[in-house]
């Protein structure tokens, strides 16, 4: 595993496209119990270990998840993440280009389980949630070329005011952008490996330590070459 941050109370993993956080099925990669086996071994625990998840990301994604190490850790987690105290940014790489370089955009998203996934809906209701981020155009691919605008991608930084399930994935579709390799949300564009999502910063007051935390995980190895970490 890639190891972002550890700590006693704190294990932050950069997770690989294809895990899934907890719940996996027999042929699938769990990110928990992996996380699980290497804290057993490293620290020669004996019976069971014991990880909180407190964040998940969707298996096609990835990115930074934390996992508290102390019930004490999950519960102050948890409640960072309820009081929208953590920062949480994205990169994702989209098809086309958005309506503005930067923008706030806020749509009404309902769940449709019998679909597994998430709408823009057109107004409130009694099953739908409000879903708000930021974003901002880091870079394109084709900008200085003869591309169309459709025909260009477009490399975004997004920051969530709200976490809601799909969210980033159902409101880039919403506005045009869906993300690649994403066909559940619209894309037509194959994609290496996953889709072109990743949790790629967070930010968030340590559980016990009067101190920020400020984590960045490295980018899959698969993402365009036009995309670049300095």
């Amino acid at each position: 595993m890639d190891i972002v941050y550890e700590d006693n109370h704190l294990l932050v993993v950069n997770k690989p496209v294809g895990w899934i956080v907890q719940g996996a099925q027999a042929d699938q990669d769990s990110l928990l119990e992996r996380a699980k086996s290497y804290i057993k071994q490293k620290y020669n625990k004996p019976g069971s270990v014991y990880l909180g998840v407190v964040s998940r990301l969707d298996g096609p994604v990835s990115g930074l998840v934390p996992l508290a190490r102390t019930s004490k850790a999950a519960a102050r987690l948890s409640e960072q993440i309820r009081d929208r105290s953590v920062k949480k940014i994205y990169w994702a790489v989209t098809s086309g280009t958005p309506p503005r370089p930067c923008d706030r955009i806020e749509h009404w998203l309902a769940r449709h389980e019998s679909e597994t996934v998430t709408r823009v809906v057109a107004r409130a209701t009694s099953q739908s949630q409000q879903a708000i981020l930021e974003y901002r155009t880091l870079g394109a691919s084709g900008e200085n070329s003869s591309l169309s605008t459709a025909q260009q991608q477009s490399w975004l930084e997004i920051e969530l005011v709200t976490g809601r399930k799909h969210q980033i994935r159902a409101q880039l579709e919403a506005i045009g952008c869906p993300i690649l390799g994403d066909e559940k949300y619209g894309s037509h564009v194959r994609f290496s490996n996953g889709i072109a999502l990743h949790c790629r910063r967070l930010v968030f007051q340590h559980p016990t330590k009067k101190e920020t935390l400020d984590l960045t995980a490295a980018i899959p190895s698969s993402w365009p070459p036009w995309i670049h970490e300095s």
